[in-house]
């Protein structure tokens, strides 16, 4: 398994991911804590449907191993989603870029679903705990559709021992403002003039927070510039056709659900998209989960990363 090394987070510029990290790390205060973080490709590298190069399935090696925290973002974003709520927890882990995001190729039919990202993220898991990147038995952390992704995953595998969601049970709403973003950015174009333009766009839509800077770095973080100087997100979403992107099948989510081996948590946001309803179905069908909530949006890991840190930290002690 081949990585390249970002351990080296002091120096850099331009779109230097492990600069970009260094320098929010600082901003809040957290250099100090900042540990040794690598990109890890999974998979080989080769080429995707749009021409663009990458790995397979790549991701953000945390710390030194053993590592037994994988963590799958949500739709339309990336692994760095959890880099303040992995500096704040401080666990050895690996964050990955699920495919058609970030690093990872873009998916050559379009098609994104849970079970679809389950079958490509199960053969990086597998290279990841042959190549000692990580180490069973594994703990899985998935929001939105990171999260249904880690559902299917854990109903497939025997060495998942836990599973904790991060807002997201199946049939989850889209009245919250994430969703109603991630609603535009599939509705929108799929090439911008700058990334001015989506820095400023992102900040009308909510995502990200209210620090422009801040905003500034994960608009870099998460867009490439093109030969002809345009950018475009590096997630393939807005190139989608209506119907492209699923959430799945939510009853057979709820039978597997019910049926996890694992341990299964939740971590809701007070403003985010799981019901009560929801939540009470899960009550009924796996009596012994623990659930908390937190004040946040549906993107918790960005709205209250301290805060999540400090629930997972607790949830998983010795992680």
């Amino acid at each position: 398994m081949a990585a390249t090394t970002g351990g080296d987070t002091s120096g850099g510029t331009g779109d230097d991911e492990f600069a970009l990290l260094a320098q929010g790390a600082a901003a809040r205060g957290l250099d100090a804590r900042l540990p040794r973080v690598r990109r890890v490709p999974l998979g080989g590298d080769e080429g995707d449907a749009g021409g663009r190069p990458g790995a397979l399935v790549s991701g953000l090696a945390w710390g030194e191993a053993p590592r037994r925290v994988a963590l799958l973002h949500g739709a339309g974003l990336g692994a760095h989603t959890w880099d303040t709520t992995l500096l704040h927890w401080g666990v050895p882990a690996l964050a990955l870029d699920l495919p058609g995001h970030g690093e990872s190729s873009w998916l050559a039919d379009g098609r994104y679903s849970p079970g679809i990202l389950a079958g490509r993220v199960g053969s990086a898991l597998d290279l990841a705990l042959a190549a000692g990147a990580l180490e069973a038995p594994l703990t899985l952390v998935g929001q939105s559709l990171g999260g249904l992704t880690a559902l299917e995953l854990a109903a497939a595998r025997e060495d998942v021992a836990e599973l904790i969601l991060v807002d997201i049970l199946p049939e989850a709403g889209d009245a919250e403002p994430s969703f109603q973003a991630l609603a535009a950015i599939l509705d929108g174009p799929a090439e911008f003039d700058s990334r001015e333009t989506l820095v400023q766009m992102a900040l009308s839509l909510g995502l990200g927070g209210t620090d422009p800077e801040g905003v500034r770095r994960a608009v870099t973080l998460n867009t490439r510039v093109l030969p002809d100087g345009r950018v475009e997100w590096k997630h393939q979403l807005a190139r989608l056709r209506p119907g492209d992107l699923s959430m799945g099948d939510a009853e057979r989510q709820w039978e597997e659900l019910a049926g996890l081996p694992s341990r299964v948590d939740l971590v809701l946001g007070a403003r985010g998209v799981v019901s009560q309803a929801q939540v009470g179905r899960l009550r009924a069908s796996r009596p012994e989960a623990r659930v908390v909530s937190l004040d946040a949006g549906h993107n918790i890991q960005e709205d209250a990363p301290e805060d999540l840190a400090r629930v997972f930290a607790g949830l998983l002690p010795t992680p």
